[in-house]
């Protein structure tokens, strides 16, 4: 893992002094629980228990890389830093062999966590999310290495920037935690709840919509000075103008609206969020994409979840972009890592069990029209026909349901045309709605929490990657047909269902969205905690 020196920058000690110190170390490494995070001792195996940190230069270099971990939303309290700061005033040639060794591997467990935190997160989020699958960070043999590696490096502190994840969205984030950071404190106008406003309209409320865009600095503000509209200058401070609807829709771009100046209940929520609020929305973000950023590489069908979008990423191109519906709050679209199995044209729908006990017996209970009226048909277990005026209906949902219910494929069926098969045991998929209206609203959190898609033909088409076979004239051909056919896909893509409350408009700029499912509150908790438990 390392060269036979002490490591670039490093002083030699005589060949006995080091020894002893080497004895050391492998002593105290050999005291650790069992439960211990192996990686510091694999680092001082793989470079026979040499020491490494007999550069002053190199100490306050990772002195000032804990200092500066806030500019990554970690909590630099939570490392030993009056230990670190007098590690680095220490003279490892006046101390003991025990005290040279208990120095060594204070400077580099606080570096191995660091590196960890910088690169794979604080948290594991397998702790927090039961059905996370996502690529797990790995074993200590390879952040062994990885620590070497930076140990190595000319410029401690430049390496140990380059372990933050690459994607442009995590500089983003990193500069609006200083904006944020920097307003704490700050008595940003509220805005009162009432009636939407709208442009060209008069009401009281208005003077406190300019002066809560202007408070906040940023874009928003310098269109308003520039269109000559601030509180000093404005005639008519209860007159919603043009230069303030701008600077609304401004707004409402960066947090994932509609941009149509319509200042209602989501935009009056987001415009009403406190500085403090945001920083722990950055917070978690940050640390969510430290989770993700290895399979945010390669070629990828990406579920932005709160953004309400998918896309379809061959090499460094989207190939394909739409619209999306994911879960509801109450049934909310998981966060996945996984594959498209196959396609399938004309899909039959398999009620899932808590769509079947939650919804559909209910109201069969209420009037067994509603199964004709929804195309729906019974099957016991050996695929026979069942007479739903042979069930219990009224009874169903708590003594078990032993049946099938399935509604036949068609355009107005629930999955409409196209069905995206993937591999895990949640029935989650994506597919055709036969209700793609609503990808017309700015909201779309309406789902059970499969993801429904606009345009299914053209991303059929590239997962299929059978331009012999599949022409655009058969793909229809085949949807006309109305014939049920499982097709296997050509491309092997992986499959990204992510929750971000963060992600970047066209032009680069940071959007912060609305926590549909309120996971913001539950990262920022687990942060919080493990910072307190760091302290101790």
């Amino acid at each position: 893992m390392d060269s036979p020196d002490t490591g670039r920058g490093g002083v030699a000690q005589p060949a006995d002094a080091g020894a002893a110190v080497g004895a050391e170390l492998e002593r105290l490494l050999s005291l650790r629980p069992a439960t211990t995070d192996e990686t510091v001792a694999l680092f001082y195996l793989g470079r026979a228990y040499r020491p490494v940190w007999n550069d002053s230069v190199r100490t306050r270099a990772l002195i000032a890389a804990v200092e500066g971990a806030a500019a990554h939303g970690l909590a630099p309290g939570s490392f030993p830093l009056n230990a670190l700061r007098h590690a680095g005033d220490a003279e490892p040639a006046v101390l003991s062999a025990t005290q040279q060794a208990e120095r060594e591997l204070l400077l580099s467990d606080t570096l191995a966590r660091l590196l960890r935190q910088i690169r794979y997160g604080v948290l594991d989020p397998r702790q927090l999310y039961r059905d996370w699958n996502f690529t797990p960070m790995p074993g200590p043999h390879q952040r062994a290495i990885e620590l070497a590696a930076v140990l190595r490096a000319d410029d401690l502190g430049a390496a140990i920037a380059l372990q933050a994840p690459e994607p442009a969205l995590y500089r983003a984030l990193q500069q609006a935690l200083v904006h944020y950071q920097a307003r704490i404190g700050d008595d940003w106008p509220r805005v009162p709840a009432g009636a939407t406003l709208r442009p060209g309209e008069r009401n009281p409320r208005v003077a406190a919509l300019r002066a809560r865009l202007q408070a906040e600095g940023g874009p928003e503000r310098v269109h308003l000075e520039r269109a000559g509209a601030d509180l000093g200058t404005t005639p008519d401070p209860a007159y919603y103008d043009e230069a303030l609807a701008e600077a609304v829709k401004g707004f409402q771009r960066r947090h994932g609206m509609d941009d149509d100046a319509a200042v209602g209940r989501q935009t009056l929520a987001a415009l009403n969020t406190t500085p403090a609020q945001r920083v722990e929305q950055v917070r978690a973000n940050l640390e969510r994409l430290r989770w993700v950023a290895s399979d945010l590489q390669g070629d990828r069908l990406l579920v932005d979840i709160t953004g309400y979008r998918a896309e379809l990423r061959l090499g460094d191109e989207t190939l394909w972009s739409a619209r999306a519906i994911v879960g509801k709050p109450t049934r909310r679209t998981p966060s996945l890592r996984d594959k498209v199995v196959n396609l399938v044209f004309n899909p039959k729908w398999v009620v899932p069990p808590t769509i079947l006990r939650e919804d559909v017996i209910p109201a069969v209970a209420r009037g067994t029209d509603y199964l004709d009226k929804h195309r729906l048909s019974i099957f016991d277990r050996d695929g026979e026909a069942v007479d739903p005026a042979e069930i219990d209906w009224s009874g169903a949902r708590s003594g078990g349901f032993p049946y099938r219910i399935v509604q036949a494929s068609g355009a107005d069926g629930s999955l409409g045309r196209i069905k995206f098969s993937l591999s895990n045991p949640y029935s989650i998929y994506l597919h055709d709605t036969n209700a793609r209206s609503l990808f017309g609203r700015s909201e779309r959190a309406l789902s059970s929490g499969c993801v429904r898609v606009e345009q299914p033909e053209a991303l059929a088409m590239l997962l299929l990657d059978n331009p012999q076979r599949w022409s655009a004239e058969a793909l229809q051909q085949a949807l006309d047909s109305g014939r049920t056919q499982t097709q296997r896909v050509g491309r092997d893509v992986t499959v990204l269902l992510h929750y971000t409350t963060a992600g970047l408009n066209a032009d680069g700029t940071l959007q912060l969205r609305n926590d549909i499912y309120g996971h913001d509150r539950t990262v920022v908790a687990a942060l919080d905690a493990a910072a307190r438990v760091g302290m101790h």
